[in-house]
């Protein structure tokens, strides 16, 4: 069969390779054979090259002759395809077509906008090789010069930094201290002297050199510090080759920032009046851009993986924060729900936002604490003002990573003082150093474990290097008497681990004494319960300790052998399996045998469903990610407590995760109809620990 019909090309850019393109495909999915003639001369449709031959502009006539079966099919198709421009816009542009990318939440909210490109253009940096020492000592000076350029410009993000970010000053100054690092300093500069080669091709040698130090550390902070060596590294390249970075501080109008990837600088420069929201390819929920972000209360979604390809500029962007989702180019059906959702949760956040401040009390009088879980000071803040009555976890990690030594008593003093005072008089139970020695050995030489999170890590760590424990133990002390510390030592498997921890602290409190230094000698001592043979002799452990806190996150994880973070096992990952929910009713009545607070600080305490079962067990504090604190405390303040501990009373008998999800699904709609339909589960927030 032959079908022959006359068609026009109407759209801006002729027959063009996308348009040729688009006939090329529809020709073999037809299996078709395809001629086109123009002035005379006829060519094979089925070749691109081809078809851009003809040099078709618009308003030019096209015969096509299609052979084969489904001729006329085929003919109508391609007719339609003319007809529709082949799908670009009067500008030339390929029509905007509708798609939904996911990613990793970092911010919540819901926003509508423009997308707005951050022109990012990676300095490129090719191999140059130095002929003789003088063109070596002029490349280390350019390398020193730039290195300088980069401490001035970050001098001047910092003079400048917004309100909203203030608090997170220190990242800037994590960026000033690896530029002076000698794993990226020193290391270039020999590379250059050593192998007679550019500053920029050195540079990135190095960078490449950290990467392959920890590439096999499954640790957060790694990727973290990693993520400001990168962006460190890019401001020096571009200082060498002259490569201006885009600024977001000069917008305009309203927009949603696109980006591979943005550093602690780009946030600086934000101007909050005009950034909707922000998209990036890469990152994680833990890294510093994601952290200041947040504080801009603003959507934020990392880990798009292409959404800088994906998205053009000026394509209207749904943002959905909550669900780490957007749509591209949404239809206007799909923007008149997002409007009406928008309005959903103002409503919401407003509802709970009026009783962050209020007690979280059981309609039925019993008083439950909500404290926070935060990692630095600059979360403080933000933790009172969300309604916590303390920090129930506070983790020491930081000023471990961000240098290539071990922080020295004072420095540690000074922020373990300064988060006391900035707490106080509500309590904070501070976490002494819990990290793998593949990040902080001491021993340079020594093998890297194969598997670190089961190896020499965190009170293990700190009793095979005392004197890096001492020097933090003496810092907390000290800084004790500025606050209402309490102290807490990780990762305990066994009674003669926790009471090793309490002889060293003894130790520390002998020598203060001899010293005349003054310190709270009544300050707490307790155990975060993580580790299977923890619980099995938590009544063991109570007696010696003066609380608990149930860290579940590595609980889980340890007790059902299950990576959360690999994608292969990480839906065997379950929270409420029955034999979590044990653990954890075990725990709580060793706890109570002996007569000692328990808390819990994993991220099960933020759980709108798991916090049912959890105050059912009798657990009466609680410590979260700030983002969950309001609404937690909306929902005890809605619960009759003695109701919940009688409705759950055989939660412990149901055989499966399933059984037990289902269950408190059922009750927690009899419970709290008003919560359901405000439909929280789509705004929760999940939480850290």
């Amino acid at each position: 069969m032959e079908e022959i019909r006359s068609l026009k090309v109407t759209n801006e850019l002729g027959m063009h390779a996308r348009a040729a393109g688009k006939i090329v495909e529809l020709a073999n999915r037809y299996g078709t054979r395809l001629f086109l003639k123009k002035d005379g001369r006829e060519i094979d449709g089925s070749s691109i090259l081809s078809i851009l031959t003809l040099a078709c502009p618009k308003g030019g006539e096209i015969e096509a002759r299609a052979v084969g079966k489904d001729a006329k099919r085929f003919m109508d198709e391609l007719e339609e395809l003319f007809k529709d421009k082949f799908g670009e816009t009067a500008a030339g542009q390929p029509s905007p077509r509708r798609r939904l990318l996911k990613g990793f939440s970092v911010s919540p909210g819901i926003v509508i906008g423009k997308a707005h490109h951050l022109a990012q253009f990676k300095a490129q940096v090719f191999h140059r090789r130095l002929l003789n020492e003088e063109e070596v000592e002029s490349e280390i000076d350019r390398f020193k010069r730039a290195v300088e350029m980069a401490k001035e410009q970050i001098r001047k993000f910092k003079s400048a930094i917004p309100e909203p970010v203030e608090g997170y000053v220190f990242v800037l100054d994590t960026h000033s201290m690896i530029l002076k690092d000698s794993m990226l300093f020193d290391s270039t500069m020999q590379m250059i002297r050593k192998e007679k080669i550019n500053a920029g091709w050195a540079l990135e040698k190095s960078v490449r050199n950290i990467h392959r130090l920890f590439r096999e550390v499954e640790d957060d902070y790694i990727g973290r510090r990693m993520d400001d060596v990168d962006s460190v590294s890019e401001r020096v390249l571009g200082n060498l080759t002259g490569v201006e970075p885009d600024s977001l501080a000069d917008l305009k109008e309203e927009v949603i920032v696109v980006a591979h990837t943005l550093s602690p600088c780009d946030i600086v420069e934000i101007n909050v009046d005009y950034v909707q929201g922000i998209l990036t390819d890469v990152g994680g929920r833990t890294s510093h851009m994601a952290i200041m972000s947040e504080a801009l209360e603003i959507p934020v979604i990392v880990g798009l993986e292409r959404a800088s390809d994906v998205i053009l500029e000026g394509d209207v962007l749904i943002v959905d924060g909550n669900a780490g989702e957007v749509i591209v180019n949404p239809d206007p059906d799909a923007i008149l729900s997002y409007e009406e959702e928008i309005k959903r949760y103002a409503n919401y956040k407003s509802a709970i936002d009026r009783v962050r401040h209020l007690p979280a009390e059981t309609l039925d009088g019993h008083k439950i604490t909500i404290k926070a879980n935060i990692e630095f000071i600059a979360e403080a803040k933000a933790a009172l003002e969300s309604g916590a009555e303390g920090i129930g976890l506070y983790r020491t990690e930081y000023l471990y990573l961000i240098r290539n030594d071990f922080p020295d008593e004072e420095s540690l003093f000074e922020d373990y003082s300064q988060i006391a005072k900035t707490v106080a008089p509500h309590p904070v139970t501070i976490r002494t150093l819990d990290i793998a020695s593949d990040n902080m050995i001491s021993d340079k030489e020594a093998k890297r474990e194969d598997n670190p999170a089961l190896g020499l890590r965190s009170i293990r760590f700190c009793l095979k290097e005392r004197e890096v424990f001492k020097t933090q133990l003496r810092a907390i002390l000290r800084a004790s008497v500025h606050g209402n510390f309490k102290l807490m030592f990780p990762m305990i498997s066994g009674l003669e681990q926790f009471l090793e921890a309490k002889r060293v602290l003894r130790s520390v409190m002998r020598s203060l004494d001899r010293e005349g230094i003054e310190y709270d000698k009544e300050m707490p001592i307790g155990i975060l319960i993580e580790i299977p043979s923890a619980v099995s002799i938590s009544d063991i452990l109570a007696k010696h300790a003066d609380f608990f806190s149930i860290g579940t996150n590595d609980l889980i994880q340890y007790a059902l052998a299950i990576d959360r973070d690999n994608e292969h096992v990480a839906g065997l990952y379950e929270p409420f399996h029955p034999a979590v929910l044990k653990m954890v009713n075990q725990v709580i009545e060793s706890a109570k045998k002996e007569g000692i607070d328990v808390s819990l600080c994993g991220e099960l305490a933020g759980d709108p469903l798991a916090i049912l079962i959890l105050i059912s067990l009798g657990l009466e504090e609680f410590s979260m990610n700030i983002g969950s604190i309001p609404l937690i405390k909306k929902m005890i303040r809605m619960l009759p407590l003695r109701e919940v501990r009688q409705g759950f009373k055989d939660i412990l008998q149901l055989p499966t995760s399933k059984r037990v999800e289902d269950f408190v699904l059922k009750k927690a709609n009899e419970l709290l109809p008003d919560i359901f339909e405000e439909d929280v589960f789509r705004y929760r927030t999940p939480g850290t620990a």
